[in-house]
């Protein structure tokens, strides 16, 4: 029985289908053209906020669940 070749896979870009995504790229598991992955990651930025602890150091924040809690004595209050 012959030995299939694995498929190969789609190096377009799944958001702007236009530019290749490289075969670096795809071997990292990226689906998108660095162009386009620069846009995801600013638009992914946007959400970002950094959050100054009480006598500490500043706290950087991803979940708006993670704010619950911080004043100005600090401590986490649910």
């Amino acid at each position: 029985m012959p030995i299939k070749p694995k498929p190969r896979r789609n190096m377009w870009c799944t958001r702007c289908h236009i530019n290749g995504v490289g075969k670096k790229r795809a071997a990292y598991g990226h689906t998108v053209c660095q162009s386009c992955g620069q846009e995801q990651a600013e638009e992914e930025r946007l959400s970002w906020c950094v959050v100054p602890m009480h006598k500490s150091n500043y706290f950087f924040c991803t979940n708006k669940a993670d704010l619950v809690g911080i004043n100005q004595k600090g401590g986490l209050v649910k």
